[in-house]
């Protein structure tokens, strides 16, 4: 979370990758807490496939500020092929944190892409998403590494919202597999 304990988080996905449900997710996870947030893409007619933009904010506070995020505090790249269309730094805070989705180590991808002015975290999610649920869904295992360098949730917290939050909506099967998506993505998030 940011000093002012008002956090705002961009995220850059491609339609379709689920990073809407998982910033939505994300503020249901902070309700029970009392705190405030917001939750909302940036996205016209696109297609499958097409960049897009989601933003969230949290705060202990009320939050007045009802727009796109243009200075984030953290950047999540839900997919890494964005790097080379999408300038995904834009207007991200000195220091600020970016959580990439990249099969490269935090080194690698900071020298690859010029990332010395920022707090980089990598986590290999679509190879997560394979080898736990069998299709290459990042967003679960982004969700949970960002909890992870948020320290918004705890691992067992998080693991038991969404038990309870996709249980209403899946089978037992498949909830299981998103929370261990989720737990091992929050364990295995490097910087």
């Amino acid at each position: 979370m940011s000093n002012n304990g008002l956090t705002e988080i961009r995220w850059h996905a491609r339609g379709g990758q689920g990073a809407v449900t998982a910033a939505k997710t994300l503020v249901e996870m902070v309700l029970p807490k009392g705190w405030y947030f917001q939750a909302f893409p940036e996205y016209g007619p696109e297609r499958m496939g097409a960049p897009i933009q989601i933003f969230n904010r949290i705060s202990p506070e009320p939050i007045s500020t009802y727009c796109g995020i243009t200075e984030p505090d953290i950047v999540v790249v839900v997919d890494d092929s964005l790097m080379e269309v999408v300038d995904v730094t834009s207007g991200l805070k000195p220091e600020g944190t970016l959580l990439a989705n990249t099969h490269l180590s935090p080194e690698e991808f900071k020298k690859q892409y010029n990332l010395q002015d920022y707090r980089l975290y990598t986590l290999n999610a679509t190879s997560i998403a394979m080898d736990v649920i069998g299709r290459p869904f990042a967003n679960v295992p982004m969700l949970g590494a960002l909890l992870n360098l948020t320290g918004t949730l705890e691992k067992d917290e998080a693991a038991d919202f969404l038990r309870k939050s996709f249980g209403k909506r899946f089978p037992e099967k498949i909830v299981d597999k998103n929370v261990t998506a989720l737990t091992r993505a929050y364990e295995e998030v490097k910087s």
